[in-house]
């Protein structure tokens, strides 16, 4: 069943991709009306596209899938925007890119497996220590409500809401698991600490007042909401897809709920997905309706439907309605936005928030993973090559560096295992 989702889910991908419907590179959808209005060729468009998802692919999509073994969706989608780009115009592209997509699909999931397996036949299996990348992600994943806060309206309620936040969190160990008769009900404390940090947040973008001079998007790209709108039916089978996938456990939205899931905390997992959905309302309500372009996830709730329902049949009912209401409400949450700036801003600021968590948790986790696997070698070489790429120009987007280079250090490792140079720890 997983060959079947994921080859459908490139090849609609790369058609949408194809036919400038819905690209995941949110960089890439203010570029798609350049071709389709003639203002740019498809080679160009291609190139433009490859230089902006590539290096991604590589750097960001594939270290983070092979530390969890679940496919970030990363992987699959910036890929499937490379492969509808350079698939030419017409009906001859179409069916190029639905094939060619497919394929990719099905080879990343193989390709993904065939490494983690080539990886436990090695002299020295790292796979074991590699897990540890993501746990610092675990517990930190929860402050990045106070992190927006911080980063919206300073220092002082950033630190106010990560208190109050620590509070919660610490009331929930405190009083759970609650009984209710014979039943246990057991709170998540980084989930109490999630909820009442996103409360404390929204309550304070709510407070700030409207710009009366504020421009109606929806109203002056009235035409490009028409297009999104037509092409509602192929975004609800995509989310139909998408959350099958997700419930499957087989795809993850983001780093953040791919290593909870690899943790078997599917709840905190739909948490961490819920709050990223509501960070990139502002975003993909503005490009889509700028555009008229979608994202084929939409605004990212389709992970959270699934990881809360857990049946992947229902969650593939209710991810095609939830981009169907999406779709549906474009120009109400456009018009809720430019009455309420505050939640407009907030959503970049749960991104920026979440980026720069993630940096400093995988820097952490790719730290201690490396030292794991070979005790003072991992943290000489991850902090040598995180400050390499600093003094390199950012090739590799901080967030990967942690993941990437403790993949290396076992790589290293098992190299210097066959020189006779490194004996396993006990």
């Amino acid at each position: 069943m997983k060959f079947i989702l994921i080859a459908l889910i490139g090849a609609l991908a790369a058609i949408m991709a194809n036919k400038e419907i819905a690209v995941f590179n949110d960089g890439l959808r203010p570029i798609l009306p350049e071709h389709a209005e003639g203002r740019m060729s498809r080679k160009e468009l291609a190139a433009t596209s490859f230089a902006m998802c590539f290096g991604l692919v590589i750097g960001f999509g594939i270290p983070f899938s092979l530390t969890a073994s679940i496919l970030l969706i990363h992987c699959i989608l910036l890929g499937t925007d490379i492969i509808g780009t350079f698939s030419p115009d017409g009906k001859k592209g179409l069916v190029i890119a639905g094939v060619v997509g497919a394929l990719y699909g099905i080879g990343i999931l193989v390709g993904l497996e065939g490494v983690v397996n080539a990886f436990k036949l090695l002299p020295v299996n790292f796979m074991g220590s590699l897990g540890q990348v993501g746990a610092p992600i675990v517990i930190a994943f929860a402050a990045f409500p106070a992190l927006a806060t911080g980063y919206q309206y300073g220092v002082k309620k950033g630190l106010f809401t990560l208190v109050i936040s620590l509070l919660a969190r610490q009331l929930a160990v405190v009083i759970g698991p609650i009984k209710i008769g014979t039943a246990a009900i057991t709170i998540n404390p980084e989930g109490a600490a999630l909820i009442v940090g996103m409360i404390i947040l929204i309550v304070f973008a709510m407070r700030e007042k409207s710009d009366e001079t504020a421009v109606d998007l929806a109203s002056l790209f009235s035409e490009r909401v028409k297009r999104i709108k037509a092409n509602a039916p192929l975004l609800m089978v995509m989310g139909a897809l998408i959350a099958g996938a997700a419930a499957y456990h087989i795809m993850a939205g983001d780093p953040i709920s791919l290593n909870l899931m690899k943790e078997g905390k599917y709840l905190d997992a739909g948490f961490a997905a819920l709050a990223r959905g509501i960070g990139f309302i502002p975003l993909i309500a503005s490009t889509a309706i700028a555009t008229g372009v979608y994202g084929p996830v939409g605004m990212t709730f389709v992970f959270a439907i699934a990881l809360f329902v857990g049946n992947p049949w229902l969650a593939a009912v209710l991810g095609a309605v939830c981009i169907g209401l999406e779709v549906l409400l474009l120009e109400k949450v456009a018009g809720f936005l430019d009455k309420f700036p505050g939640m407009r801003r907030s959503g970049e600021n749960i991104r920026n928030a979440m980026s720069k968590l993630l940096e400093v948790a995988l820097l952490v986790g790719g730290m201690n993973a490396a030292n794991a696997m070979a005790p003072g070698i991992g943290f000489y070489m991850v902090i040598g090559l995180y400050i390499l790429n600093e003094i390199a120009g950012k090739p590799v987007v901080r967030m990967a560096v942690g993941p990437i280079a403790a993949i290396l250090v076992g790589v290293l490792i098992n190299l210097l295992a066959l020189l006779g140079l490194f004996t396993p720890p006990a």
